[in-house]
Formats: structure tokens, C-alpha cells, sequence
């Protein structure tokens, strides 16, 4: 008994370790796949716009696959003629909203979702590609099924086995699981004992997200995925030279504690209000995001008083010599910051990359099944589709390209004030 607890607790061990390793390799192309939670272009664009921004170094390809109303099967029944011929290195899946079919949950629905997302992980694993298999996300607490008492409590207790499938395919496999449904409860949970209960986090219709919602989706493959969270580091040394890690380059600085500073590695900005659903700083109590993703570090030395006011871009704010020692992670700190507009048009980039996706699979290439038969009859046929496919993937390069490109270099100034 004893050596199959502990054959147990390592192989829970490898797993836990498997996933926290980083899983893209530079140049990898992530396809991101799921029903019309994903086709909302939300958590997609977030992503995407995280892995161009904040980790340029990565040079990651990012195409979104959404599809609305989609379930496993339904995606499986696809994968060889929309995904395959991207040719993706890594993949994420977010279905089960729809499969679980909006009722309680029972054995031939789990079976159904199980066969489906099998099916996809088996065909992915045969071409290579890596898989973060995700578990659906929630329905909100408020605005789901307003009319069935509690029947959220249902519908997510449903959703929650779908997950629990997800994540033991995902072990089976030596896969990394995303727990989004996880994630979006607690945070949800947290949210609305905060901000009340008729704060969506699933959005009004209790199903699609709002920005607040998408972002702890992000949250959760962007974890799954192991990427750093390390933006980069700024040390100020008081009378001394200033440091800047990767992706920062020191352009002018003096001994008493300004120093200019040139980055093309982005912090993640956040758009709204403390309240708004629509926007993301909202969620922000609610989410480790700022602390596992967007670790953007100020550490100043021999500082003489106790404290210091900090100055980046249009706002001051004082912190203590010791959380300036340790370091104070201004993404969180100063939201309104100088990257905030180049970040915004960085996410504008993709977001129209991401739309052209949307149009380019569901118009034209998902339609090329009904031509299967005859262009195994006539050659020409095929060859014509192919060079459509490979048409419209030279249009989304050239959308991809505009996206990278529009990580430019910013300029912006860090100073310290002691306060005596």
C-alpha cells in the first residue's frame, strides 16, 4: 500500500513539475482553440498580445481557431482541414461550456466530452504538438439563469467534472492542464464578496466573459503555458551606476536617482476602472496576475531616507526604503504608465489579425470538406486549395507582422526623491 502511495505521489509530482516548466520554445507557432468564448477574441488577443509585448524573445506565432456553439467532437471533426496545415507546435482547448449542454451533469455527457477531446489529443500528439488541455470556464452567480434558482450552482458543478476530465487527460497524457474553471470561481467568488453580487464575471449573459472575465482566462493558459513572468528589473544605486535587465537599456541616468531608460519588453497594461466588468483592472484584486505574469521591478539601493517618492511617466507615489530595497513591481503599482498607449496599439494589431482569423477559417478554409472527395478524384482541385490556404496564410503573416512591428522601442524616465 505504502509503495503505491508513494508511486502515486510521484508521479503527482512529475506532473506538477512537467507543467511548470516553460512549455513555448522561441519561434513556436500556439494555436488557441474553443467554442464562441474563444471566438469572442478576448482571452486570444490577451494572450497573444502578452506573448508579443511582454516576451518578444519568445517570437511566438499565435492563431486563434474559435468557433460559436463548438464542442469537442465538433473540433475533432475539423482539426484535419482548419488546424493541421498551420502546422502548430502547441495548442490550448477551452470547450466543455456547450457540452455540457446546460443541464446537470451525467455519465453520457461526461463520455461524450471525454471521446471528443481524446480524440483531439490523440491526433495531436501523433503530428507532435504539445496540448494545454483546458477545462471550461463558469457561469456567473448572477447573470446565468436569472429565472432557476441555484441552477448556476448546477450548471457549474457540471462544468467543474468537465475540468476534472480535462485535467486527468491532461495526466494521462503528461500534458499541462489550465484550470480556467478554477481560476474564473474563485475569482469570481472573491469579486463579488468585494464588489457585490451583481458584479458579472462571466459577462450579462452569464456565459460570455467580459474583458474582467477574459483576462483571468489569459491568466490561466499563460500560467499553464509556463511562461516567465519576469519583465524585466530596475535597479537604481543611489550615488552609484544604474542596471537594467534584458530588454531595458540605461540611456542617460545621474547619481542622485533619475535615470532614462529605453525597453522593448512591455508590461502588460490594464484598461477601466475599479468597478467596470468591461475593463481589466477591475479583476485585479482578484487574480495573481500582476504577481506570476507582470513583474515589472523597481529596486533602488542606498537610499539615506526612509522613504522615497517614485515618479514613472505622469504619477508619484511614496513607498518605504525597504519596499524600494526589496523592489516594488511597477506594472501593478502605476497602471497609467508610459507603455500604456504602445500596449493598447499592440493589442489593436492583433486584435485585427485575430478577426481576419475568425473570417479567413469559418468563410473559406473550413469549407474546403465538402470538396474532399472530388479533389481526391482531381488533383487540380486540391493544388487550387492549396494555394487559397496558403494565400490567406501569407495575408495572416503579413497581420502577424504588423503586430511584432508594433512593438517599438519606448522611452520614459524613472525618478527617486528621498523624502527627509
Amino acid at each position: 500500500m505504502r509503495t503505491a502511495l508513494a508511486c502515486l505521489l510521484l508521479f503527482s509530482l512529475l506532473n506538477v513539475a512537467a507543467a511548470q516548466q516553460p512549455i513555448l520554445k522561441q519561434g513556436d507557432r500556439l494555436a488557441i482553440i474553443g467554442d464562441s468564448i474563444t471566438e469572442q477574441k478576448q482571452y486570444s488577443k490577451f494572450m497573444e498580445t502578452y506573448l508579443l509585448a511582454c516576451h518578444p524573445e519568445l517570437d511566438i506565432k499565435c492563431f486563434q481557431f474559435g468557433w460559436g456553439g463548438e464542442r469537442a467532437p465538433g473540433f475533432a471533426s475539423r482539426m484535419e482541414n482548419d488546424l493541421i496545415p498551420w502546422h502548430p507546435d502547441v495548442i490550448t482547448t477551452c470547450y466543455g461550456m456547450n457540452d455540457g449542454s446546460y443541464r446537470a451533469y451525467d455519465d453520457n455527457i461526461g463520455k461524450a466530452y471525454e471521446k471528443g477531446m481524446r480524440d483531439i489529443i490523440d491526433r495531436m500528439k501523433k503530428e507532435g504538438v504539445t496540448v494545454v488541455v483546458g477545462s471550461p470556464g463558469v457561469v456567473d452567480s448572477f447573470t446565468w439563469a436569472r429565472d432557476r434558482a441555484d441552477f448556476d450552482q448546477v450548471y457549474n458543478a457540471n462544468l467543474k467534472q468537465l475540468g476534472e476530465i480535462a485535467k486527468s487527460l491532461a495526466e494521462e497524457n503528461n500534458f499541462s492542464h489550465a484550470d480556467v474553471f478554477g481560476e474564473m470561481h474563485d475569482s469570481m467568488v472573491a469579486a463579488k464578496g468585494k464588489l457585490g453580487e451583481e458584479y458579472p464575471v462571466a459577462g450579462n449573459d452569464g456565459v460570455h466573459p467580459s474583458a474582467n472575465g477574459h483576462l483571468i482566462m489569459a491568466y490561466a493558459f499563460l500560467k499553464a503555458l509556463g511562461v516567465s513572468g519576469d519583465i524585466g528589473t530596475i535597479t537604481i544605486n543611489i550615488g552609484g551606476d544604474p542596471e537594467a535587465s534584458a530588454g531595458h537599456k540605461i540611456v542617460e541616468a545621474d547619481k542622485e536617482g533619475t535615470v532614462e531608460i529605453e525597453s522593448t519588453r512591455y508590461p502588460f497594461c490594464f484598461t477601466g476602472n475599479d468597478k467596470d466588468p468591461n475593463g481589466t483592472v477591475s479583476i485585479l484584486p482578484f487574480t495573481p496576475f500582476n504577481e506570476d505574469l507582470n513583474r515589472f521591478t523597481l529596486k533602488v539601493n542606498n537610499l539615506s531616507a526612509p522613504e522615497a517618492e517614485v515618479t514613472f511617466g505622469d504619477q508619484t507615489k511614496t513607498f518605504t526604503k525597504e519596499q524600494l530595497s526589496t523592489g516594488i513591481n511597477l506594472a501593478a503599482e502605476f497602471l497609467d504608465n508610459p507603455f500604456s498607449q504602445p500596449f493598447d496599439n499592440v493589442m489593436n494589431q492583433v486584435a485585427r489579425k485575430q478577426a481576419f482569423e475568425t473570417s479567413m477559417i469559418k468563410s473559406l478554409v473550413t469549407n474546403f470538406r465538402q470538396f474532399q472527395g472530388l479533389s481526391k478524384e482531381d488533383p487540380e482541385i486540391q493544388s487550387a486549395m492549396d494555394v487559397l490556404r496558403d494565400k490567406m496564410f501569407a495575408v495572416d503573416d503579413k497581420a502577424y507582422a504588423k503586430a511584432k512591428d508594433a512593438v517599438v522601442p519606448v522611452r520614459y524616465t524613472i525618478k527617486v526623491q528621498p523624502k527627509n
